[in-house]
């Protein structure tokens, strides 16, 4: 069948045909002229017939285009009048030239003349961004909107009931949550069947009646655990109420009237349901590394959200832990060539302390100790304590500089880093690399960046200072072990300066360690030697202090001048002097440092939790005592994002 949208013209091989016709036909004349007559008339007819129906051919075909481009253009106007589907032409200034019917019904008259805006006010600036495709909702519907930018055209595709699927898959996944109760073993120690039994069913009341409020399945695994199974939905609704169970289960108390405190740890994402137990069992660890009573959530990228952390941690009265993990570092210890130990970087009286702790445990075990020190890398706060040290020449010997360090370190020596858990904060990053044994130990609540793979962990976060925990680890530590003066007084010296002479985060525990070091032979009196002042830095704080401005009536602030660098010691010792003033319930210090970051040092009396307001600055520590620097930016951009987090912080507690 010919194509009849071509029009059709006389073949080429008829006439081929009839040329050779007409050529023999021109022999036939020749040699008989009678039967040429015949053929003659003959060939006369049938081109006559064949030129007819070539005519009647083209005739057919040229009715034919003309109805079918009467139906598409009939067509055409039809479907760009009823497509089901929005179709705008914009001028240059984005106004609205034409819109099929389709678009007019979102308008009482006509959308022509009218701004996109009208439509969005997001469409102009993401079709000058030549953004292909733009999703926004008009009304009670959600478009998908193809632009084509050079016809200044776009087509506004209807995905209101994909977005509703979407919105019901995302609030629908599966969101796991464990549940913990962080001081049950000391709060039950010494308590009758009785009150225990009357403790646990009040607890499980408070946490019944909070999962059927929410929705979520709850089953009690152990005296202490719980398992939690929700959905997304019903976390973003936990989440608006700022997890209020942390508040009511700490309201029941224990012996001597001690609150429960409970941790949660919850893993939410578009993944497996072993890999979200992962999750949850790596924030409830997370929670429980940052003091407890506190609900940490955890994503498939890793990404975590704290909640409450309103309180201290407490102290734990039972030394088991401190013995338990003292055995298992001897063992470690006797099993690695070297025990390299280093603290955080600008090092401080804390940080020596418990490193010249852990160098008497690695001696007493008969294995070779080294403590990483960086020369270059001294705080006036401590450099007293380190010329004392240079003094002693059979301490000194044990500090070696990061190169040296490097050297020593083989894959059998066992790391120890003591008074951080980042590695970013070490003292040399690199050696973290080298060992496959690491320990951490430290009192700071664990932030998300955090040593990987670690060997032993050692984190109370209730405790005063890193030093006290090292001190209670002598204790287990063979007797052979032979604390000298010197020793012992800077483990004294970086407990009385954590605790700020023993008036924060001092526990029963603070004074036993504190105790047991005097009966090693601490110095009182050197310690009072290590920690005197010059009169300059003394000055030099007195006119921070005198810079400080009074926030929502009990922040004081204090900014130092532009250009103006303070070592981050003097700055934390400001923040400390102005959380003594009158009416102040926290205090934050800002200044330029040497290496040309912003540093912000936090403290407060508990009231406020520096340590959420610094996390959301890239910083950390405790819940009193808290700290961050900030690259790449001016002491006045830090001092208005330093405002509008508090501002955040106070309108999010006003909610509550």
């Amino acid at each position: 069948m010919p194509d009849k949208q071509k029009k059709p013209t006389l073949r080429n091989h008829v006439w081929f045909i009839y040329t050779i016709s007409i050529i023999l036909l021109g022999f036939i004349w020749y040699f008989q002229w009678v039967l040429g007559m015949i053929m003659t008339v003959l060939l006369v007819v049938s081109f006559y017939y064949s030129m007819r129906s070539e005519q009647a051919l083209q005739d057919e075909a040229e009715k034919y285009i003309t109805t079918l481009s009467y139906r598409v253009k009939k067509v055409g106007e039809e479907a760009l009048l009823e497509m089901p589907f929005g179709i705008i032409l914009y001028n240059d200034d984005f106004k609205i030239e034409w819109a099929n019917p389709y678009m007019n019904r979102f308008d009482d008259g006509s959308l022509v003349g009218d701004s996109l805006h009208k439509l969005s006010e997001d469409l102009i600036p993401m079709i000058k961004e030549n953004k292909e495709k733009i999703w926004f909702e008009l009304q009670d519907y959600v478009f998908e909107t193809v632009v084509k930018k050079e016809e200044r055209l776009l087509y506004l595709f209807d995905r209101t009931e994909q977005s509703e699927l979407q919105i019901q898959y995302r609030n629908e996944q599966t969101v796991l949550g464990f549940i913990f109760l962080d001081n049950y073993e000391e709060i039950t120690q010494n308590m009758d069947d009785t009150n225990k039994s009357r403790l646990n069913s009040q607890v499980t009341s408070v946490l019944n009646k909070w999962s059927k409020h929410h929705g979520l399945y709850l089953k009690r695994t152990s005296q202490e655990r719980f398992l939690a199974v929700g959905t997304k939905e019903i976390l973003t609704n936990l989440e608006k109420s700022k997890f209020e169970i942390l508040d009511e289960v700490r309201a029941l108390s224990g012996e001597r009237n001690t609150p429960v405190t409970l941790s949660i740890g919850i893993g939410m994402g578009n993944v497996d349901l072993p890999t979200l137990g992962e999750l949850a069992q790596s924030s409830l660890d997370l929670a429980l590394g940052r003091g407890g009573d506190q609900v940490a959530i955890k994503d498939e990228t890793g990404k975590v959200r704290f909640y409450g952390g309103k309180t201290n941690p407490m102290e734990k009265r039972t030394r088991v832990r401190a013995r338990v993990i003292s055995h298992a570092l001897k063992e470690l210890i006797r099993a690695s060539d070297n025990v390299i130990i280093m603290g955080h970087k600008s090092p401080d009286m804390d940080s020596i302390g418990a490193a010249i702790g852990i160098l008497n445990i690695a001696l007493a075990n008969d294995v070779e100790g080294y403590i990483v020190f960086d020369p270059n890398d001294i705080d006036t706060g401590v450099y007293r304590l380190v010329d004392k040290i240079k003094e002693d020449e059979v301490l000194w010997q044990y500090f070696v500089d990061p190169d040296e360090a490097n050297s020593l370190i083989n894959n059998r020596s066992l790391v120890v880093v003591v008074d951080t858990h980042r590695p970013a904060m070490v003292a040399s990053e690199v050696l973290l690399q080298k060992s496959d044994y690491k320990v951490v130990i430290d009192h700071h609540r664990r932030g998300e960046d955090f040593i990987d793979n670690p060997t032993l962990v050692y984190m109370e976060p209730y405790a005063s200072s890193t030093a006290e925990l090292v001190t209670e680890l002598l204790e287990y530590q063979p007797k052979k072990l032979k604390l000298r003066m010197l020793e012992a007084t800077a483990l004294l010296a970086g407990i009385i300066v954590d605790t700020k002479s023993f008036t924060l985060r001092t526990g029963s525990r603070t004074f036993d360690a504190a105790s047991y070091l005097r009966f090693k032979g601490a110095d009182t009196v050197l310690v009072q030697e290590l920690l005197k002042e010059d009169i300059d830095v003394y000055v030099e704080r007195s006119k921070l202090i005198e810079r400080a401005q009074i926030y929502r009536n009990q922040i004081a602030i204090a900014k130092a001048k532009e250009g103006q660098i303070h070592g981050p010691v003097l700055i934390a010792q400001t923040a400390d002097i102005l959380l003594t003033m009158s009416g102040i319930a926290a205090s934050f210090v800002i200044s330029e440092r040497k290496d040309g970051r912003v540093g912000i040092s936090a403290r407060s009396l508990g009231a406020i939790n520096v340590q959420v307001i610094m996390e959301k600055m890239n910083g950390g520590g405790h819940l009193t005592n808290a700290a961050t620097q900030i690259e790449d930016t001016t002491i006045d951009e830090v001092e208005q994002l330093l405002k509008d987090i508090l501002d955040e912080y106070y309108e999010g507690s006003e909610s509550e």
